[in-house]
């Protein structure tokens, strides 16, 4: 397994765990730690901003100079080209400038930091596939242009993937902190009062009901014979 596939796992099994034991603390009526941000930190998040921005006017630049119609190659593989060409640009003009507004509002965000690394992992292998195409069928001057642009995305490429490793030893000692935080929240938690059962001696105490016996019912008495009249 790579470095960088390692820095992946680590950094995706920590996020649920941050997740997970931010919403217990806060669940039992603890505030939730913000810590400000640090000026180094801050600092350190804005100056690679700031560079990634650059080089990315100059790949567009770069890749807007192309004449892929005029490369020595077959048509099918300009089309490819031409497409890895549109499909880097949008990237550029859309997606990176949104991930760079979240880390810019939030610098120390782990999970806007693996986004931008995600995202700088699928520029770069699609950059360099563009420049080895020119390098064989453009000309000197596009492939040297576009070769020195890999050379710096591959370079911040590196850098975010150093700060994210740093972030996520960061975040994997306030996710120790904020299990402890709960341990001890869970410790002094007053324990439920017993249930009380109150007896009353001053109630009347109620006697008994007793069934009325139903009435006995005579027996029928036989009818007596009618009189016989004399003779």
């Amino acid at each position: 397994m790579t470095r960088n596939s390692i820095l992946r796992f680590r950094c995706l099994s920590l996020l649920p765990l941050c997740l997970a034991a931010s919403a217990q603390v806060i669940s039992s009526n603890q505030p939730a730690p913000q810590g400000p941000v640090s000026y180094s930190s801050a600092n350190q998040m804005n100056t690679l901003l700031a560079q990634l921005e650059e080089a990315s006017q100059a790949a567009q630049l770069d890749l807007a100079k192309m004449r892929i119609e005029k490369w020595k190659t077959d048509s099918g593989s300009k089309r490819q080209a031409e497409g890895n060409s549109e499909s880097i640009q949008r990237n550029l003009k859309t997606a990176l400038p949104e991930i760079i507004a979240e880390l810019r509002a939030s610098p120390e965000s782990l999970t806007s930091t693996f986004k931008l690394y995600r995202n700088l992992d699928a520029l770069y292998d699609v950059f360099e596939s563009v420049a080895e195409s020119a390098g064989a069928f453009g000309s000197k001057d596009e492939f040297q242009s576009l070769e020195n642009d890999v050379t710096t995305f591959e370079r911040l490429r590196r850098s975010v993937a150093d700060r994210m490793e740093t972030l996520a030893g960061a975040k994997e000692v306030e996710v120790t902190r904020l299990r402890a935080a709960l341990q001890n929240a869970q410790a002094n938690a007053p324990s439920p009062p017993p249930k009380k059962i109150v007896v009353d001696d001053d109630a009347p105490v109620k006697k008994p009901v007793k069934k009325k016996a139903a009435p006995k019912t005579a027996p029928a008495t036989p009818p007596s014979p009618a009189a016989t009249p004399p003779k």
